[in-house]
């Protein structure tokens, strides 16, 4: 037993899994501004990584400015999208009439491309705010639902079973079991979700606005300023990831018993090996 317990190792999985990304990162960069520096290649068509840097640099102030905006409307649009998505979710769960009238729709809309539908809420609802809220809204609403309504279904028969004989109520096994039990795969939801919300409000900002890296981008383009077209670019990339870690960051601190519980299998399964 002491032999084990001395060649145990816990897991460092987490600690250094991002090293190995970073590394490819780093070569794939380098390797990017050989090709340009060393080939003849024009600026306008690719910029090198140092190129797009000295814009981030020399633009910064612009950039921020639109970005802020683009923020603004994510940010306004995912909450939304989780508020109505978690209420529909709940409400489906609970009721099968609604599942059976509402799921369908809700899975066949997904088969209508998001850039089609948003000349439309320009036609709707005008050049402002509105119009990019409710693309981030309408993209980020289906992984937060979906997710949810997965979760309140993965509930152990024979914990129900336990809790009725109990004499919990509905509401009490809603509170207590389904909602606690379907937590993970909430958020799994909302990072999904919360990611592609930058994508929606790019999408938004492509179709019709006045302020916004998509309509910097758009802007940028027939001016062939593609290093700051680039620049957007990096900072939509960085938006998305600290949304996505922010995201993670809030589900370690409610779920923390989860995290726990991972964490234990993953010492059982060191320890067994």
């Amino acid at each position: 037993m002491k032999n084990n317990l001395q060649q145990f190792k816990f897991p460092r999985y987490r600690t250094y899994s991002w090293i190995v990304p970073l590394i490819i990162l780093l070569v794939l960069v380098a390797l990017w501004e050989i090709w340009i520096q060393l080939g003849d290649i024009p600026k306008w068509q690719l910029p090198a990584p140092s190129a797009i840097a000295k814009e981030l640099v020399a633009s910064w102030s612009l950039l921020l400015h639109h970005g802020y905006i683009t923020l603004q409307e994510v940010l306004a649009g995912f909450l939304i999208a989780l508020v109505s998505g978690l209420l529909l979710a709940a409400a489906i769960v609970r009721s099968k009439i609604l599942e059976r009238a509402i799921l369908p729709i809700l899975v066949s809309s997904q088969t209508i491309p998001i850039i089609a539908i948003a000349p439309l809420l320009l036609i709707w609802v005008g050049y402002g705010l509105a119009s990019k809220i409710i693309v981030v809204a309408l993209i980020s609403f289906y992984p937060i639902t979906v997710n949810t309504i997965d979760g309140l279904k993965a509930i152990n028969s024979d914990m129900i079973a336990m809790m009725k004989s109990l004499g919990a109520s509905r509401w009490q096994i809603f509170t207590k079991l389904q909602i606690p039990t379907s937590l993970p795969y909430m958020f799994s939801g909302i990072k999904v979700g919360i990611s592609i919300s930058v994508i929606g409000a790019v999408i938004g900002e492509w179709v019709g606005a006045s302020g916004g890296l998509g309509y910097l981008i758009t802007y940028s383009q027939p001016l062939f300023l593609t290093s700051r077209v680039f620049a957007a670019i990096f900072v939509l990339s960085v938006m998305g990831i600290g949304l996505f870690a922010l995201a993670g960051w809030v589900e370690r601190l409610m779920l923390p018993w989860y995290y726990a519980e991972k964490r234990a299998k993953a010492i059982n399964q060191q320890f067994n090996q």
